[in-house]
């Protein structure tokens, strides 16, 4: 009984990714979405104090982030996303992007991990472009971390020092949950101009 369970949570979770990635992969002719398709406008003003908030905990842990966002063309907060695994894991966020400290579209995450894993894991993730063709890049939409990607981790009441890579750094903040070892490789990203 417990194997049969097993096998049917496997195959909801493969299907429910196959489903949003074949839904994606025909977005891909349109390079981005309307940002509607991303975050309906009613949800917008609570991802955006979320948003807020997870960037000032990002702050608070480093007090040089501020450096790095002054200096960066844009940066994209993800303040909420959830990762679960069990062999075959996933994450899945929406977030906010900022060009020169404005809102300037919204963004989806998605993540598929092969591999063995256990565990649930909800964290925030900010992106930060230093240049502007990273940043543009990004907005072309489909934009996609490579499995060499790499982050750092804001834990243990500090930050660390960003390393980029191609103009992007990436920063992960634990909030709840354990797992073993987050990885940004093979997180996808859908993004949509505010009109």
């Amino acid at each position: 009984m417990k194997l049969r369970s097993f096998y049917s949570s496997v195959l909801l979770v493969l299907f429910i990714f196959i489903g949003g990635d074949l839904t994606a992969q025909n977005d891909r002719d349109k390079k981005t979405k309307p940002a509607d398709e991303i975050v309906d406008k009613d949800e917008r003003q609570a991802l955006k104090n979320d948003a807020e908030k997870a960037l000032k905990k990002f702050k608070e842990k480093d007090p040089q982030l501020q450096s790095h966002l002054d200096g960066a063309a844009g940066y994209a907060i993800f303040p909420n996303v959830g990762k679960g695994a069990y062999i075959l894991g996933g994450a899945a966020g929406n977030g906010i992007v900022y060009e020169n400290r404005n809102v300037v579209g919204y963004t989806e995450l998605r993540q598929i991990d092969i591999g063995f894993q256990l565990g649930g894991q909800a964290f925030s993730e900010l992106i930060i472009f230093r240049t502007p063709e990273a940043l543009k890049e990004f907005k072309e939409g489909n934009f996609e971390f490579e499995g060499s990607a790499s982050a750092v981790i804001w834990d243990k009441g500090r930050g660390e020092a960003i390393q980029f890579q191609d103009g992007v750094g990436v920063a992960l903040m634990p909030k709840a949950g354990a797992m073993a070892g987050i990885s940004v490789g093979g997180q996808k990203f859908n993004y949509g101009e505010v009109q």
